[in-house]
């Protein structure tokens, strides 16, 4: 089902780097967006790099934006944080070059795994993604559900 303008990001994508760094972000995750929209690369506590799309960038700024400028701790978190973040657009082929910093927190060298969360999509290294493949199976899936009223 297709919602025109309101980006679902679904499935697992395992793609390669190419020559210049660049990953291919699939078509159906960009198929809502514009030209020229910004999204933002993270690096995750957890070892993994979260792309915000527009929407949640959106929501990020409102929080940001009411921050007061004398919250020192919430200042120097913000400015940490976005030190560390990314914001770009996709080129007219949909590939984005990540900065090595981020490839390297995420541990991606050469292929990255592209898993969606429905309203954001992370990129793991293969070895990473299998850890949280294996947290997440058989029983624990279930239990998860469950806590989390699915």
């Amino acid at each position: 089902m297709e919602h025109p303008g309101k980006a679902f990001f679904t499935g697992l994508f395992r793609h390669t780097l190419d020559d210049k760094g660049r990953v291919t972000i699939p078509s159906a995750w960009r198929a809502a967006h514009e030209d020229g929209d910004v999204f933002l690369a993270t690096p995750h506590p957890d070892g993994y790099v979260a792309v915000l799309p527009p929407s949640e960038v959106e929501k990020l700024h409102a929080k940001i934006a009411q921050m007061a400028l004398s919250d020192g701790a919430g200042q120097d978190f913000a400015s940490r944080f976005f030190a560390q973040t990314q914001s770009f657009s996709f080129d007219k082929q949909g590939r984005v070059g990540l900065t090595a910093d981020l490839l390297e927190h995420a541990g991606i060298a050469k292929d990255a795994v592209l898993v969606g969360s429905l309203t954001k999509f992370n990129l793991y290294s293969p070895s990473r993604w299998q850890k949280v493949e294996a947290r997440t199976s058989g029983e624990n899936f279930g239990d998860i559900m469950r806590r989390l009223g699915i």
